[in-house]
């Protein structure tokens, strides 16, 4: 069975334009609730939570509709990051969790994605499924089993309170100053709130969401307004979150940006040298730098590699019994804490690196020179294939070929926008911005 609606993060698009039109929602939440409601009792619920973008209401809406028509009652949580629908999903005991949310795409675009009773995101075989139902005849309730809806409001709370219990409890915030770029998304009042209550000074940026100014120059794909506050304020680190806060970028004191791989190599080696890394092993994607590769390889730790998308590291984490994880773009997955990328919880790993040793955070943030990586997006024609033309082919062979034995070369499409993204690592910056500039013309050709 396969997919054709969902990618590789839950279905996502333009709002009010195919997939993502109120119509499609409720008939996705009617199927989503139907394929958790097979043995047709009562007492099934779904949490849904929301990022802050103007779409959001109107799917919301929609997939409570979808949901209570399936004989599913719903409790809305409003804006919540999306970590914490996956810790609610388990902890109240839901058969299904929803986050709506476009991550750290533009306010135009939106999403939905699932969480299984567990809290984890679902499996591609299950949203096989759910597509398979969607596009039958979907049976509903009858009428007197019509589901419920109502509003969750202590949900964030919950959350705060789940986020602070990662911090190492004999630890403080007192005396350092934390600039946190919320992205005016999901996680504009709880980010905030966790940090102050743990003793920081906090100076928060990107807390107020319109509607369309989600991840508007701000949170972790635009770090520029958060390093300017944190140079302005003299801050001793930065929190960058994207718009539904299961990402995280890290700014040192200067302002300087440390990506996830980074994060990731100084969190694994503590871990590993406490003996709580699960196998020896961090897993990452195809995407992380060679760089990491080797920093790990000197401390003994294994990287474990998979396909792009945090549910693919989550899968392999599962299968392998690992626990930490996680992309280059700044998911970093911790499952001793959380089912699901969690930015501020990253950001409080780190945090509690800097109390613990009394280092800088550009001390802690610099723990490899990363391998030359040049990373190169270009959009197609929606219905085009590229990498079906023989010119781009041809480009790619040459240019595997080139590299072969100094380097390596990843093409790959995006699986939410209609992006071909070209990425080479090599230590001849010559070699790698001509196979790079090569590739990518051709795909600007063809496409």
């Amino acid at each position: 069975m396969t997919r054709t609606l969902f990618g590789t993060d839950g279905v996502r698009g333009t709002a009010n334009t195919h997939p993502m039109t109120a119509e499609l929602a409720l008939r996705l939440g009617a199927a989503a609730g139907r394929y958790f409601r097979r043995d047709g009792a009562a007492g099934h619920r779904v949490v849904i939570g929301k990022d802050t973008r103007l779409s959001c209401y109107m799917f919301e809406n929609a997939l409570t509709a979808g949901f209570t028509s399936t004989g599913m009652n719903v409790l809305l949580l409003g804006p919540v990051p999306t970590p914490a629908v996956g810790l609610l999903t388990h902890s109240m005991r839901a058969d299904v969790g929803v986050m709506i949310s476009a991550s750290h795409n533009p306010h135009h675009d939106n999403g939905i994605k699932f969480f299984g009773p567990d809290g984890f995101k679902l499996s591609d075989e299950a949203e096989a499924e759910i597509e398979a139902i969607l596009e039958s005849d979907i049976a509903l309730a009858e009428p007197a089993n019509i589901g419920r809806a109502k509003r969750i409001d202590d949900g964030v709370y919950r959350y705060i309170e789940r986020a602070k219990s990662t911090f190492p409890e004999e630890l403080r915030l007192d005396g350092l100053k934390v600039v946190v770029d919320c992205a005016n998304g999901a996680a504009y009042i709880s980010a905030p709130q966790v940090l102050w209550e743990l003793g920081a000074e906090v100076i928060p940026v990107g807390v107020n969401p319109n509607g369309t100014n989600i991840n508007l120059g701000c949170g972790s794909t635009d770090t520029r307004t958060a390093a300017e506050a944190v140079i302005a304020h003299g801050a001793d680190i930065g929190i960058c979150l994207d718009g539904d806060a299961d990402r995280v970028m890290i700014l040192d004191e200067t302002g300087t940006v440390a990506d996830g791989d980074q994060v990731m190599a100084l969190l694994a080696a503590r871990w590993a040298s406490e003996g709580r890394l699960n196998g020896d092993t961090l897993v990452a994607t195809v995407m992380s730098n060679l760089g990491l590769e080797r920093f790990l390889g000197g401390k003994g730790i294994t990287l474990h590699r998979t396909g792009v998308g945090d549910r693919y590291v989550v899968e392999a984490m599962r299968k392998g019994g690992f626990n930490m994880g996680g992309e280059q773009s700044g998911h970093i997955v911790l499952t001793d804490y959380a089912t699901t990328g969690d930015g501020l919880v990253a950001g409080l790993q780190f945090l509690a690196e800097m109390v613990q040793t009394g280092r800088p955070a550009s001390a802690l943030a610099r723990n490899f020179a990363p391998v030359p990586q040049m990373l190169k997006n270009v959009r197609y024609a929606s219905g085009a294939d590229p990498l079906e033309v023989a010119s781009v082919k041809a480009a790619i062979a040459q240019a595997e070929g080139q590299l072969e034995g100094a380097g390596r070369l990843l093409i790959r499409k995006s699986g939410t926008e209609p992006l071909i993204r070209v990425m080479a690592e090599c230590e001849d910056e010559g070699l790698l911005h001509q196979v790079v500039d090569g590739i990518v013309a051709e795909v600007e050709a063809a496409g």
